[in-house]
């Protein structure tokens, strides 16, 4: 039970250091779920306590511990308590103020005998243009996706009766790995990850976080810096300097700037394995017209490429924004789109030089 603002310990009193400690542990306002089946309004009730809800006074309360020389508190237990006071006040201020955030993200297990498990993701501060350290809400809406997308659209590359080995899975922009993490686990397949080369090192400690679940499952991680449409030196050319390696190739939320349609287009293109049965699976969130237009640009890039990729299925999924104010802001419909070579199976001596341009 959470307690009132008025019953916090008051400064006046001189509360004991453990006692301060207790009281702002209890003020910490963990990161959001978002689970499209529940209305945000209801999550908000459950994740936030009585004092979180009452914003100003807790601001109030913990602004005069911040100001308070806290004299009878030894040196060593001030510098605490001002820390703890100083996070607590910036996780009322927005994302962007919170700073490191470490996040769990439950998953329900495939079938009624299979334990549900938890990816545990860390998110570095924000800072500028970091969009890679945000883990978004149309990666966690494709994560739960991924097991009725192996039974359905994928299901030949799943196909146990063939005697084939599992595919080969590329997530191309990564940024915390999400994706990428739920897919080696749900999949029980090899999962490549890659971002820009300033966003792996974190993406890089989310797979060694969360390696030893999804190895229990039968799944496997390699991660590495991938620059679409990089220098060699911008692309880990042990994982990923071999074109057509990647049975299925994954990105979701990938379009932000006017260059990223043909610059994603073109990564699919040298990487998805040649052959009418290998798959790209896309998702883009419809959040306004920006991102409609991209989605739309991405698709005609996607055809104009020398030998196309084809939109063989398309669906969406209703999706959720975190940090957002209230239910109706955050929703979003997340487009979905299932993408193959086409045609019979091709050799790379058939096709022209460069392919992927």
């Amino acid at each position: 039970m959470s307690v009132a603002v008025e019953d916090f310990p008051q400064l006046w009193q001189r509360p004991s250091y453990t006692e301060l400690v207790d009281i702002l542990g209890s003020l910490e306002m963990s990161a959001p779920i978002w689970n499209h089946k529940s209305r945000r309004e209801d999550i908000l009730v459950e994740q936030q306590s009585l004092a979180s809800q009452r914003k100003a006074e807790v601001t109030r309360y913990l602004s005069n511990i911040i100001k308070s020389p806290l004299g009878w508190i030894e040196d060593d237990e001030k510098e605490t308590l001002w820390t703890l006071a100083s996070k607590r006040m910036s996780e009322r201020c927005g994302r962007t103020a919170m700073g490191e955030l470490l996040r769990r993200w439950p998953f329900e297990g495939e079938t009624s005998t299979e334990e549900p498990f938890e990816l545990i993701i860390k998110e570095p501060a924000l800072t500028g243009d970091s969009l890679g350290f945000k883990t978004w809400g149309s990666s966690y809406v494709l994560s739960q996706h991924l097991p009725k997308l192996a039974e359905t659209s994928l299901f030949r590359l799943f196909d146990e009766t063939l005697g084939q080995p599992r595919p080969e899975v590329l997530e191309l922009g990564s940024g915390t790995g999400l994706l990428g993490l739920a897919a080696a686990a749900f999949w029980k397949a090899p999962v490549a990850l890659s971002d820009l080369p300033n966003i792996v090192p974190n993406l890089r400690e989310n797979v060694v976080k969360n390696a030893h679940l999804v190895e229990s499952r039968g799944g496997s991680l390699t991660v590495g810096p991938l620059t679409w449409g990089g220098k060699e030196d911008e692309i880990d050319q042990e994982l990923f300097g071999e074109p057509y390696q990647f049975k299925i190739v994954l990105a979701a939320d990938p379009l932000y700037d006017d260059d990223h349609p043909a610059l994603l287009a073109s990564a699919i293109c040298e990487h998805l394995a040649l052959g009418s049965e290998s798959r790209a699976v896309v998702m883009v969130p419809k959040r306004d017209a920006t991102t409609v237009r991209l989605l739309e640009a991405f698709k005609q890039a996607m055809l104009d490429l020398e030998t196309p990729l084809f939109c063989e299925e398309e669906d969406e999924l209703a999706g959720q924004d975190d940090w957002v104010d209230n239910d109706e802001a955050g929703q979003v419909r997340c487009w979905l789109g299932i993408f193959s070579r086409g045609g019979s199976p091709l050799r790379v001596d058939q096709l022209p030089d460069m392919i992927c341009q």
